[in-house]
């Protein structure tokens, strides 16, 4: 068993990997930006670039993932907010996995919105970067962890899709909207949605913790599924139509530049996992709602 290290903790993929971990028999210390209490608290301040290292000592691994939520409306403020919380936690955790040494391995998050908006394009970990605020978000993001791998330390990067969960996530805020019948389609509703179960997103974090990936690697279940044939399917398991399409200037009125990503069409392969021997619980559509619906209850 290891030790393994997460920031962003208290969230909710955090707080789910924690348990998880904990349940596999590792020992789990969680970062936190204020004075350690706890006997499993790290103290760091990834503003400042601090971090108690002392601390650390013994970490086998440490899993970032710190970031502002992405889910709320992108003012130019915000943009700066979602681009400088990335970049300072993860130059701050990759000079400490350098200075750990090589043995420790840094499972650093990382997001679909690498790829941009392509369509019907597979895309495998192989492909290249697309254009955008996103995408070129996502490209710093990534880079900022190039002190541990120039060190030589592993560094795998969690392009993570869509997490899906009754809790949060990415279709939390659709949740309470969907159980009132009040629903539908976003946008066109044909744009591909990568969408992972929350149970499966940190199982596949842990996995990563566990085995010698290196580099990126797409989290999102195998399935292709267009943005309105998952919310028709998630409404139809909760016995709730879901007809009322949210045309496009809506969105954008709501969301700001948030919406272009809401509507961008990304065709997610999770090759690495798959190649890797990861065993998806949620693989299908049908998967998905008949655990959403079992969570519901």
């Amino acid at each position: 068993m290891a030790t393994i290290a997460v920031s962003g903790a208290s969230g909710l993929i955090g707080s789910a990997l924690v348990a998880l971990l904990r349940d596999y028999g590792h020992d789990v210390l969680r970062l936190v930006r204020q004075a350690a209490v706890q006997p499993d608290e790290i103290g760091w301040d990834p503003a400042r670039g601090e971090i108690h290292l002392a601390a650390c000592s013994g970490v086998d691994v440490i899993v970032n993932l710190s970031g502002a939520p992405i889910g709320r409306r992108w003012t130019e403020h915000y943009r700066d907010e979602l681009l400088t919380s990335r970049l300072n936690a993860t130059r701050t955790l990759a000079a400490a996995v350098a200075d750990l040494g090589p043995e420790v391995a840094l499972i650093n998050a990382s997001a679909v919105g690498y790829y941009g908006d392509r369509g019907r394009e597979p895309l495998t970990e192989d492909s290249p970067p697309g254009t955008g605020f996103l995408a070129e978000l996502v490209q710093q993001w990534e880079n900022a962890t190039a002190v541990a791998s120039e060190a030589g330390n592993r560094v795998a990067l969690a392009r993570t899709g869509l997490v899906v969960s009754n809790r949060g996530g990415a279709l939390g805020p659709l949740m309470p909207i969907l159980r009132a019948g009040l629903a539908g389609p976003l946008g066109r509703g044909d744009q591909i949605w990568p969408w992972i179960s929350l149970r499966d997103e940190v199982r596949a974090l842990a996995w990563l913790a566990e085995h010698e990936i290196w580099g990126p690697v797409n989290l999102a279940s195998p399935a292709t599924t267009t943005n309105g044939d998952l919310i028709k399917a998630i409404a139809d398991g909760i016995g709730r139509p879901a007809v009322l399409r949210v045309p496009t200037p809506a969105l954008r009125a709501a969301l700001g530049g948030l919406a272009t990503d809401v509507l961008a069409s990304q065709n997610e392969i999770p090759k690495v996992l798959l190649d890797s021997g990861f065993a998806f619980k949620q693989r299908t559509l049908d998967d998905l709602v008949t655990w959403l619906v079992a969570e519901e209850d």
